[in-house]
């Protein structure tokens, strides 16, 4: 009976219900019982008889690879994999399958939603009206204004219709241009500097990468209007944390929107926590019902392929030249 971890910290429902396909195919389901993410150690003595996880940001390193020697599939329940070096899963025969096309419109709602909590002051003025006063002032308008969009994958690509649709200037960088796209949209492509000098919003969907670490540095949050906002609903180590922090703290951008930091769990002294030009939230943009489904349903078709030695198609295999190698 071949064994499959559940790595991920908490199992929704939706999970559980797919997980029967799983049983069904005669394999034994292992969970997570640190109610936390695996640390390195952890997850290096819970893999040496697994032969697939569905995975959440635990880290598969090149000695927590070494030590699963059965193990044939990491299936990501998400589409970021900067705790996966692929390099040496390739090297060890382990296929990593991804969740793209599952959550890319959650992550965009949740994004515009931030954009839209900033901008009208929602937080601030519940604050007042919580505290018995009746007290109001200006807000920035969402209508027309300039968003300017770092990473036009699937997600930032949903994000720039939406903003399309409030007949937003939309600015977009990207390594890799999708020029039909911006076409149709009537997206701008720039480089970093004009879109750090000109959004009234900016909204970060880029990979996390050696290339993209702190994308978002000390000198381009320079250049942000004094009105402007950033909403990162990404990787927290996209984000010069401690310089958002000093520029939020003094005044030199108008807010921030933050669904992922640096280290998560959010640190108790992180000086974000003192910041009333701040909304954050854990880690939770893609988490809408109709998306846990589809990546639930997704991560255990991944699985249940590569198990199988299979190819799931579509492109979810990060690296499909291992397949059916374990």
């Amino acid at each position: 009976m071949s064994k499959v971890l559940i790595a991920l910290p908490t199992v929704h429902e939706h999970l559980h219900a797919a997980l029967e396909r799983v049983r069904a195919a005669g394999c034994e389901i292992v969970f997570n019982p640190h109610g936390r993410t695996f640390s390195e150690d952890e997850l290096a003595a819970a893999l040496p008889d697994v032969a697939a996880t569905i995975a959440g940001t635990e880290p598969y390193t090149e000695r927590v690879l070494a030590a699963a020697p059965h193990l044939k599939v990491v299936a990501r329940s998400g589409v970021g994999y900067d705790a996966i070096d692929l390099a040496a899963a390739t090297r060890h025969g382990v296929a990593i399958a991804m969740g793209f096309g599952t959550n890319h419109n959650a992550v965009a709602d949740f994004a515009f939603s931030l954009m839209a909590a900033l901008a009208s002051k929602l937080l601030p003025y519940h604050a007042l009206l919580a505290e018995g006063r009746w007290q109001r002032s200006s807000h920035m308008p969402l209508w027309r204004a300039t968003t300017g969009i770092i990473g036009l994958g699937r997600i930032g690509q949903a994000l720039a219709r939406r903003c399309r649709g409030f007949e937003m200037r939309v600015l977009a960088y990207d390594v890799l241009h999708d020029a039909s796209f911006a076409q149709r949209h009537g997206v701008e492509l720039v480089d970093l500097a004009t879109l750090f000098a000109e959004a009234d919003f900016i909204s970060v969907h880029a990979p996390h990468t050696a290339e993209t670490d702190r994308i978002v540095s000390r000198e381009r949050i320079a250049l942000m209007k004094p009105t402007a906002f950033l909403v990162n609903t990404a990787r927290g180590g996209l984000v010069d944390e401690a310089a958002l922090a000093e520029a939020l703290r003094e005044g030199r951008i108008a807010g921030a929107g933050l669904d992922v930091f640096e280290v998560e769990p959010l640190p108790a002294g992180s000086p974000l926590r003192d910041l009333a030009n701040v909304i954050m939230t854990p880690h939770c943009a893609g988490s809408s019902i109709d998306a846990i489904a589809a990546m639930a349903d997704r991560c255990v078709d991944n699985v249940l392929a590569l198990m199988q030695g299979r190819d799931p198609g579509a492109d979810y295999v990060l690296n499909p030249e291992v397949i059916g190698r374990r």
